[in-house]
């Protein structure tokens, strides 16, 4: 005989677990409901720092309105939102979140921890959580308007689903592409994605862009420049359609799919059965289009709550909706398709043929062709250098630095430093920075210049400018999480400043009025000294109260300047910096470095390789970090720094008149 078994009412912490299982699946979910989060407290820049694949630490932080202190206690319970107050509400949510249930779903699953502040207070307010419960009262700590949220070990109180994602990089790639969909949709916000430990971002979007330039930085010129704007607006079924989807030039082997309804990230079976049937008339077999749509519904004809995480909607007439969305873009498609490319075969002549001359096939002039292999014929090839580097000049023969690499990257909010990397922002030359991010290395023509080509030209460029430039960027950029060059041996100021002072470009005689060598010397150790602790903070220079220099700063690996400029900076530290005023002080600092860096030590190695080492140097270090991640002023495409001196279909008509 079968008993029934009891019915009992399961512990609370075993039904939150529960629960949080449905709404946090994987490290991905985690970071769409918070990144929702941030985009309803008004943010204007989101940064996201994960590790392993988000599972040991997922970081993301803003600049909203953050979190009030008495709102902190409940803030991870279930059920506890500021979107609404009662069923109603739902009818007209406008709002990402509504539920109350991200941050204590994620509570339940992970060590959380909460740093927030508000424009009212006057400090910031620290908060660990476990299960849904403050582990201690909010302490009072420096930090930003905003909000960060630090989730570490997820799912380390569920083996089973922590041994389901044993793949970080594949959980990377998936939280890569949740921040990419948002940044794409949210042109005014920035974004930021990058790993833990890492200095240079993954993604980086700035904000106050557009869809297009989003696009294009994330999924690159070959869909941006085939991309359709579209649009469309239908007041009986009280809907608007606005987005970019890419013409028949442009096929990949998956689709890619940016559906929003009423600006939230979800997925329509039938809306992407339609696009499928619609392209289909223009692509082949297994190839699919880029799809970026952005749809507004009335707020009281979408269902939001459907889907435990939001995935999916309900919206009423979704048909006929769908159905007018296809009709626009056939008519898009329809419209556009005098500019397709056509890939033909050339026809093979038949056997009584094969006394007839064989017309040449109408394929890419040479005089259009481009160079793409980077490592054929380099300028190197046509002189006399080393062909093969011996052990003394490969990468890690390079001078040896001592970075300190911090743990906890630390965001500058100083006013100072934000309007000088807006300056930077604002000037950016477009055309330039699609020509140096594109671009392949030809060779070093001397230590300054070196040449460059971008499809079908040649560019000679000023090495020195550019990486001047490039390092006065990265004093800013990285400003206050610099790492560091330690010397072997302390180095006194005051002597390095007399060495300066020897210098011709000084023109320094004992008879000046400024005083002897001796006593500028002192003056400039004793102005750097009382510096120190500032010079230490936020640019890693360590000099100590006997007026010892101990560290530089490490702008790039691999990378140490010519020390014998060592000095000569010394003494333009004292004379060329503004020390009075704040933006003055930084901007001046951070020119006068890196016009030391920018000098390339040709003499570090003492051999008949140390041409072939500042040569590697060049290429794989300097010109490799301007191909990612630099930003060229409008000045250089005027003053010469990079400068076209020929392409591939004027030399072919000079060598055609020859």
């Amino acid at each position: 005989m079968n008993v029934p078994g009891a019915i009992r009412k399961l512990d609370e912490t075993l039904v939150n677990r529960i629960a949080a299982g449905e709404v946090i699946q994987r490290p991905a979910n985690a970071i769409k409901e918070l990144l929702e989060n941030s985009l309803d407290a008004k943010s204007t820049n989101i940064q996201i720092t994960v590790k392993s694949g988000g599972l040991k630490m997922l970081q993301i932080q803003d600049d909203g309105c953050g979190i009030r202190k008495d709102d902190l206690g409940i803030v991870c319970e279930r059920f506890t939102t500021s979107k609404l107050t009662q069923f109603e509400d739902l009818s007209s949510i406008s709002t990402f979140g509504f539920r109350g249930e991200a941050l204590a779903s994620i509570s339940h699953v992970a060590h959380l921890t909460i740093t927030t502040k508000t424009s009212n207070d006057q400090c910031a307010y620290k908060a660990m959580y476990e299960d849904g419960r403050l582990k201690a009262p909010p302490k009072p700590c420096a930090g930003n308007q905003g909000t960060q949220i630090l989730a570490e070990d997820l799912f380390y109180n569920v083996s089973t689903r922590r041994k389901a994602l044993k793949n970080p990089s594949e959980e990377h790639s998936r939280i890569a592409d949740v921040v990419s969909r948002y940044a794409i949709h949210n042109p005014h916000v920035g974004f930021s994605l990058k790993k833990h430990g890492e200095n240079l971002a993954e993604i980086r979007t700035k904000a106050n862009s557009t869809h297009v330039d989003n696009i294009k930085c994330i999924f690159g010129n070959s869909v941006s420049r085939e991309l359709l704007e579209v649009e469309c607006v239908e007041e009986g079924l009280k809907f608007k359609l606005h987005g970019f989807i890419s013409n028949a030039n442009y096929s990949t082997k998956k689709q890619i799919f940016l559906l929003f309804i009423n600006h939230r990230l979800v997925d329509s079976t039938g809306l992407r059965r339609a696009l499928d049937s619609v392209y289909s008339l223009y692509l082949p077999k297994g190839a699919h289009p880029f799809l970026y749509l952005s749809l507004e519904l009335d707020p009281r004809n979408v269902d939001v709550n459907v889907h435990p995480t939001k995935h999916e909607v309900h919206f009423l007439h979704e048909d006929s909706i769908i159905e007018r969305v296809k009709q626009a873009i056939e008519a898009k498609l329809s419209g556009a398709n005098t500019s397709r490319v056509f890939q033909t075969q050339v026809k093979v002549p038949a056997i009584n043929e094969s006394l007839k001359p064989v017309e040449r096939s109408a394929t890419t002039a040479p005089s259009h062709l481009v160079r793409t292999d980077s490592g054929a014929q380099k300028l190197d090839k046509f002189f006399n250098v080393v062909s093969s580097p011996s052990s003394s000049c490969s990468p890690s023969s390079q001078p040896k630095s001592s970075s300190s690499s911090q743990t906890n990257k630390r965001k500058i909010r100083l006013t100072s430093v934000l309007t000088l990397r807006k300056a930077i922002e604002d000037s950016e030359h477009k055309e330039l920075r699609r020509i140096l991010g594109n671009m392949i290395f030809v060779g070093c023509v001397d230590a300054t210049r070196a040449l460059l080509q971008h499809e079908k030209s040649l560019f000679l460029c000023n090495t020195k400018k550019l990486a001047e430039e490039m390092f006065y960027q990265i004093m800013l950029y990285e400003f206050g999480n610099l790492g560091e060059i330690r010397f072997t041996n302390q180095l006194a100021l005051a002597k390095l400043c007399k060495m300066g002072l020897d210098s011709p470009a000084a023109g320094w005689t004992d008879d000046d009025e400024a005083g002897k060598k001796e006593d500028y010397s002192k003056q400039v150790e004793q102005l750097l000294v009382s510096k120190a602790p500032m010079l230490k903070d936020y640019f890693s220079i360590d000099i100590d109260q006997e007026g010892n220099l101990k560290t530089i700063p490490l702008l790039l690996d691999n990378y140490t300047p010519d020390l014998g400029g060592l000095p000569w900076y010394i003494v333009q530290l004292a004379c060329e910096v503004n020390w009075d005023n704040e933006k003055e002080c930084f901007e001046s600092f951070c020119r006068e470095t890196a016009k030391f860096y920018s000098k390339i030590a040709t003499n570090n190695v003492d051999n008949e390789a140390k041409e072939y080492d500042w040569k590697w140097t060049i290429e794989h270090v300097l010109y490799s970090t301007l191909r990612s991640c630099f930003i060229p002023p409008r000045r250089y495409a005027e003053d010469g720094t990079i400068l076209q001196i020929a392409n591939l279909p004027d030399l072919y008509k000079v060598f055609e008149r020859c």
